[in-house]
Order: C-alpha cells, then sequence, then structure tokens
C-alpha cells in the first residue's frame, strides 16, 4: 500500500531508541524528510547511519532536553530550519515517573512538564503552520490511564488523551489530525530495566493474548499510518497497542 507520505516532512521527539526511533525509521522508509529529536547525540547519529544504511535520506538531528525552559521554541525554530515546514509532529518522549504518595510538588512537576506540557506547547508552536497549509498530523505517544500504582507519567498521559480528543474538535477544518497511541509492553530500555525476562514471559502468558511483549516495529507501523494522508477521517482517537494486554494486569 503507498501511503503517499514520499517527500513530507516529520518531526519526532524521543527518536534516539525505542518507539520514537522505530518511528522515526518507519517514517523515513515511507520516503518523509525527517528531523530526530533527543537528549544524546550520540545516538542521533547511529540512528542517522541506520536511516541512511537502509537507502533513506538522511534525518536531521536535533539535540534538546524537553525539559528546558524554552524547549518548545527552540524546537520550532530548529525544525523549521532542518525541514522548511513540518508536516507531521510525533510527541514520543517521556517516561514513567512511579511516585510515593507523599513525593515533593517538584517530581510532580517534572513528570507533568515532561509527559503533557511539553507535547502540549510542541504541538501548539507547530500548529500555525499547519493551520496555514490546511493539512498536518499529530501523533502522540501516550499511556495507559488504568495504572496499578501511582505514577505521575499515567496521570500526564491521561491529560494527553483529554487535551487531544479537545484539540481535535478544533483543527479538524483545517485537514489536521491528532491521535494518541498508548503502548503496552513494548520492549524498550525501560522495559529492560524494570521488568525481568523471567517476569516478562511469566506476564505475558498470563495476561497478553497475543502471549509476548510487543516490539516497537509493532507500534511504529500505525503510527505511520497515522501519520499518513490516508487516515485523514481518524482523528481525536486513543488506540492501544498492546497485544490485547489485560487493562488491570499488573
Amino acid at each position: 500500500m503507498d501511503l503517499q507520505l514520499a517527500g513530507k516532512t516529520a518531526l519526532v521527539t524521543g527518536a534516539s531508541m525505542g518507539i520514537g526511533r522505530a518511528i522515526a525509521k518507519g517514517l523515513a522508509a515511507e520516503g518523509v524528510h525527517v528531523a530526530a529529536v533527543a537528549r544524546r547525540t550520540d545516538l542521533l547519529e547511529a540512528l542517522a547511519r541506520e536511516i541512511e544504511r537502509a537507502q533513506s535520506a538522511r534525518p536531521a538531528l536535533i539535540t534538546q532536553d524537553l525539559m528546558a525552559e524554552d524547549a518548545a521554541q527552540s524546537l520550532r525554530e530548529a525544525a523549521l530550519a532542518a525541514l522548511g515546514q513540518v508536516d507531521i509532529l510525533v510527541n514520543c518522549a517521556g517516561g514513567s515517573r512511579p511516585l510515593p504518595v507523599d513525593a515533593p510538588e517538584e517530581r510532580w512537576a517534572e513528570a507533568m512538564t515532561l509527559n503533557f506540557t511539553r507535547q502540549r506547547q510542541i504541538t501548539h508552536a507547530l500548529l500555525p503552520q499547519m493551520i496555514e497549509r490546511r493539512w498536518g498530523r499529530i501523533v502522540n505517544i501516550t499511556g495507559k490511564s488504568e495504572p496499578e500504582g501511582l505514577n505521575a507519567a499515567f496521570s500526564a498521559k491521561a491529560a494527553v488523551h483529554a487535551w487531544a480528543k479537545g484539540l481535535s474538535r478544533e483543527i479538524g477544518k483545517h485537514g489536521i489530525t491528532i491521535n494518541s497511541i498508548p503502548p503496552g509492553r513494548i520492549m524498550s530500555e525501560q522495559i529492560r530495566r524494570n521488568y525481568p525476562e523471567e517476569y516478562r514471559a511469566r506476564h505475558a502468558a498470563a495476561e497478553i493474548p497475543a502471549g509476548r511483549y510487543g516490539e516497537p516495529e509493532d507500534l511504529a507501523v500505525l503510527a505511520v499510518f497515522l501519520a499518513s494522508p490516508l487516515a485523514h477521517y481518524i482523528t481525536g482517537t486513543v488506540i492501544p497497542v498492546d497485544g490485547g494486554l489485560r487493562r488491570y494486569s499488573f
């Protein structure tokens, strides 16, 4: 299937590893000129070499800490300088933040900034040029809304779902869609760190109908489709990619 993505441009945050990396590679394989964003320049360079080896255009590399106060404006300026315009935005940067009940306010503020506020700010910084051209795709990589414990990242991701749904009502008339993808147990640096192999095998057998943890590419295929012109009638959605993971499993 031709996704009609050749010649489009995309900004992908959290692109150095895991899901973001797979999405950046997937978009590049479809002929999209990608600007890849992360904090670690060495990992971005490795991504660029991998994309070039696959005979796709070398991505623009933007080293940026999203916790910086001016991150949204800096990313907008860097992306437009590198790409000319941003047709597609993939908000993938973020991270789990389990907290105790008595966690200090600063830890909540950090988690909400990383997992919600920056996504919102980056999106709104890029929206005017999408509206001007009457075309755009925004894909948010989020998280489940039924956590097994107190985790500030899950609260932030639920906020993303609500914000994106509301925003979809405002931007649809401009030819812009926004959708959210909550990953299930997708193999990543974080998953490997938090869940030993024995636990992963036991948990997958008991709680995931697909019988295994997913790979980043399993989610990337949906993100790339949602970024395409073919997905023009899909907006405001929350579509899990989780192998059928039970909603309350842990």
